[in-house]
């Protein structure tokens, strides 16, 4: 009985060994089926141009596609004259843009941003009159932009991070020639502009540089009407300047 009993205490210590070793045998295999999943979850992401903003002032180029038109003001005359269309309005046109980026570094959060650029554009007013007949206006002209605007960034993730801008730009035209062709049945505008801008872009960081596409909002608070006693000028009182404006941001 003795010798029976210490058989079967001797066979439950190696079930209890072969138990517990099967047990480590699951543990083992579970820890390394999930060693894949860890490794992908704490994926290495190289960091580009990791000490980007310690340096005070970055310098940079844009192109960029303005969709822009006037704003139009009605006058008095609009309504009551016999000479006036039913309709003007002026519909919205493409341009370009090329410029400059000067930004400087305030601190984590702010930045403040320079971008002056040369613009081209061809804004139209267009006039409808009763019989189907119609005119339109073209305004082709070259403006040099001088834009000052506030940047807000979010935290860097990796290699990008959202931004958010807004601040005001002066503007004046340069194309003097226009001036000399005008006639008079020709739409007179004004040579100087101050607007309000805002916008919110996206930046992506590489290793040697930055790519940021941006999307940027101007409202001109300018009249760039001018009074004359032509017929295109009859039924305007105000002509201010809206744009939606692409750009593509190298620094």
């Amino acid at each position: 009985m003795d010798t029976a009993y210490l058989r079967r205490c001797l066979n439950l210590h190696r079930s209890e060994k072969s138990l517990r070793a099967a047990f480590c045998l699951v543990l083992l295999l579970s820890l390394l089926a999930t060693l894949p999943t860890q490794a992908q979850t704490y994926k290495y992401v190289r960091k580009h141009l990791e000490h980007y903003d310690d340096k005070p002032i970055h310098y940079g180029f844009f192109f960029a596609a303005p969709i822009t038109r006037f704003s139009v003001g009605y006058s008095p005359a609009f309504v009551t004259s016999a000479d006036s269309s039913y309709r003007i309005y002026s519909p919205n046109k493409g341009g370009f843009r090329v410029g400059f980026v000067i930004n400087g570094y305030l601190d984590d959060r702010f930045d403040l941003r320079l971008t002056p650029a040369v613009s081209l554009y061809s804004r139209e007013v267009q006039y409808d009159y009763p019989g189907g007949t119609s005119r339109t206006e073209v305004r082709e002209s070259t403006w040099l932009d001088f834009p000052l605007l506030l940047k807000y960034k979010s935290q860097r993730r990796n290699n990008s991070r959202m931004y958010l801008l807004a601040g005001g730009a002066f503007s004046f035209e340069t194309n003097v020639r226009r001036r000399e062709t005008q006639g008079l049945s020709r739409l007179s505008t004004g040579t100087t502009d101050l607007s309000v801008e805002y916008g919110i872009g996206f930046e992506q960081f590489f290793e040697f540089f930055k790519f940021a596409p941006e999307i940027r909002f101007s409202h001109g608070l300018t009249n760039l009407y001018r009074p004359s006693t032509n017929a295109a000028s009859v039924g305007i009182r105000k002509l201010t300047s809206h744009s939606i404006t692409l750009y593509l941001n190298f620094e």
